[in-house]
């Protein structure tokens, strides 16, 4: 019985790191062998060895420290950096970083499909900065446009449990996983919390430490918890703090 207890959990564990054994052994192995190594001695030689498990289009700058699952599934784009102790696990339907987009250090992109859902998947456009120590978790679907930045500590997760049912645990009651859209031009400011769900229109802000929870038209401010419109970008001017009943 132990031992049947053994073989099945290391069978788990093998399944949510890598597509096979095979594949588990190869990037295991390459990421043992260079993945410590610094200075851009290290950059250079994963720049051409981790071709071997992921898809690269051009140079990439990849820091010691960084850890990879399903290495088959994330495409790099030229250009990419990938900071210190980043973690990109890239289960189906995987994760594409555009060209010259950063991710800084820290960060964790999470799609971790075992469920089968459609949408699950991360995708960041190019010349886009993922800020330090975000979170991204990508059941439902993130899909990020160029020249977005986020700040740090921002988390966006496509992702939600259901607890409808007062009578049953939460975790016997299922999820739901609607998807994250992030058009072009959007700044997100520090410690932000995009929700499943959320459209968020080009050229918007958010400002730091707002929950996102609805969508965002374009060109607009919101912030606050639950975010609200501050004002729209190009009009004459924000509001002034005795106007601030308007929107909150």
């Amino acid at each position: 019985m132990e031992i049947s207890s053994v073989t099945k959990g290391l069978s788990i564990y093998l399944s949510r790191q890598a597509d096979s054994l095979g594949r588990y052994i190869l990037e295991q192995t390459l990421q043992a062998l260079i993945g410590w190594v610094p200075t851009v001695i290290g950059i250079g030689l994963r720049a051409i060895l981790y071709k071997l498990m992921l898809r690269a289009d051009g140079v990439v700058a990849i820091e010691a420290g960084v850890r990879l699952c399903f290495a088959n599934h994330i495409h790099l784009g030229a250009g990419v950096y990938l900071d210190q102790g980043t973690y990109i696990h890239a289960c189906p339907q995987g994760v594409e970083i555009g060209a010259g987009t950063y991710v800084m250090h820290g960060s964790v992109l999470h799609v971790y499909n075992f469920r089968n859902l459609p949408r699950a998947g991360i995708r960041i456009g190019q010349g886009s900065l993922i800020g330090e120590r975000n979170i991204l978790r990508g059941q439902g679907g993130i899909r990020i446009g160029d020249r977005v930045y986020t700040s740090p500590m921002v988390q966006i997760v496509a992702v939600n449990h259901v607890f409808e049912d007062p009578e049953r645990p939460f975790t016997e009651q299922g999820i739901t996983a609607e998807g994250i859209v992030i058009e072009d031009d959007v700044w997100i400011g520090s410690g932000a919390i995009i929700t499943d769900g959320v459209h968020i229109g080009r050229g918007a802000i958010v400002a730091a430490g707002a929950v996102v929870t609805r969508d965002v038209a374009a060109h607009t401010v919101v912030g606050g918890v639950p975010a609200r419109v501050l004002r729209e970008i190009g009009s004459s001017s924000p509001p002034s703090w005795d106007s601030r009943e308007k929107y909150f």
